[in-house]
């Protein structure tokens, strides 16, 4: 298969400078075309998609930078090299900071117009291939995402429900022994399906889909059914959950499933790092164009050389000198990407031995608050 020779687009108003510059390029096999103005140059970059466009500065009309940056706008990958005969500092910083490759003063000769061509065309080749690779990267790891959800995580389900059955004694009588060994290996598998989870949560999170649709939502009313949820797993340890102070508002601008697991993590946590008989206290307070929501325990508390690295995903700390809390170490990586995607952002601190507090800030809810439309900006504007 034959390579696409590069097109090279040259506008400039000089009619000489036009001709020479197109002579020039196609004696060394590039394939060219002219405009006499910015207008002509723009509809012919919409046509033509040339790979390189050499752009006067000084032209009746658009002038050059205006080109340039709308040319930037049509393809943000084409490069673009400015020439003019009336160069500057000021001129040359101005045309690389709205997205100019290099700039060419005139009168320039054909060797330094080649080298500059061919150093242009080689930049535009490493970005295209780099544009490649991280599609061809995205629908890898979209491939593989699902390959996990429908391969992996089905048949793990599947063997699980098996071994209730044969718990439950519906496929015959088991023994002792039998039953013994078998809670061990669904416990394992059960372990293993939570990682599974996390990690498809991770693989989203990363992919960017992390909240479907926002709408205010009321915190007090998450942390009240979270609260109820977590009775269960509070009593074994006898440990008092409670929700404290809401001063003003607590509406802000979410998803209610991704904050509920965000502060389902939390929570779980202060509880299984707790002491017997421990307490834990919920607060929500505004901080101007946030929301804060406190997570507080009087548990076993986090040394300070591991506070650095709590967010960081597989990380996990020892409950004791020997005992390590079960879990997969992405909870609060999670956690960390699902407050960051809402435009907040969530602290900790902790002393050892006396607790912790995890602090989560969150945009409110009202109309032209700059931190929401920052998040909307990123996720649906680019």
């Amino acid at each position: 298969m034959l390579e696409k020779k590069p097109v090279i687009l040259v506008i400039d108003d000089e009619e000489s400078m036009r001709d020479s510059c197109s002579q020039m390029l196609e004696k060394d096999g590039f394939l060219t075309d002219t405009a006499e103005d910015g207008s002509v140059g723009l509809e012919k970059i919409k046509e033509a998609k040339p790979d390189l466009v050499l752009i006067d500065l000084k032209m009746p009309g658009i002038n050059g930078l205006v080109v340039l940056e709308k040319a930037k706008e049509i393809d943000s990958n084409i490069i673009v090299v400015v020439i003019t005969g009336y160069a500057t500092v000021e001129s040359a910083v101005e045309a690389m900071k709205k997205g100019a490759y290099d700039f060419l003063p005139k009168p320039f000769t054909p060797d330094e117009l080649r080298i500059i061509i061919r150093r242009g065309l080689e930049r535009r080749k490493l970005i295209l291939e780099t544009e490649s690779l991280r599609r061809e990267k995205k629908l890898i790891e979209e491939n593989f995402i699902t390959m996990v959800s429908h391969q992996l995580r089905s048949p793990l389900v599947a063997i699980l429900q098996y071994f209730e059955v044969i718990l439950g004694g519906m496929a015959g009588e088991v023994q002792e022994k039998q039953k013994m060994m078998i809670s061990r290996a669904s416990a394992r598998l059960e372990g293993l399906l939570n990682l599974i989870n996390d990690w498809l949560d991770v693989a989203r999170l990363n992919a960017g889909q992390i909240v479907d649709k926002l709408n205010p939502l009321s915190l007090k009313k998450v942390m009240k059914k979270l609260i109820e949820d977590m009775k269960p797993l509070i009593q074994d340890d006898n440990i008092s959950l409670e929700l404290g102070s809401c001063s003003g508002d607590d509406l802000v601008q979410g998803d209610k499933e991704t904050l509920e697991q965000v502060f389902s993590n939390l929570i779980t946590n202060a509880v299984r790092y707790n002491k017997p008989k421990g307490q834990i206290l919920i607060t929500i307070k505004e901080k101007k164009a946030f929301i804060a929501a406190e997570v507080k325990d009087t548990g076993i508390g986090i040394a300070k050389e591991h506070l650095p690295f709590i967010f960081d995903q597989f990380y996990r700390v020892k409950r004791g000198e020997d005992q390590k809390i079960k879990g997969t170490g992405l909870g609060l990586s999670i956690a960390k990407k699902i407050v960051e995607a809402h435009g907040g952002s969530i602290q900790v601190s902790s002393e050892l031995g006396k607790g912790s507090i995890f602090t989560v800030l969150l945009p409110k809810a009202e109309k032209g608050n700059p931190h929401v439309l920052k998040f909307w900006d990123k996720k649906h504007l680019g």
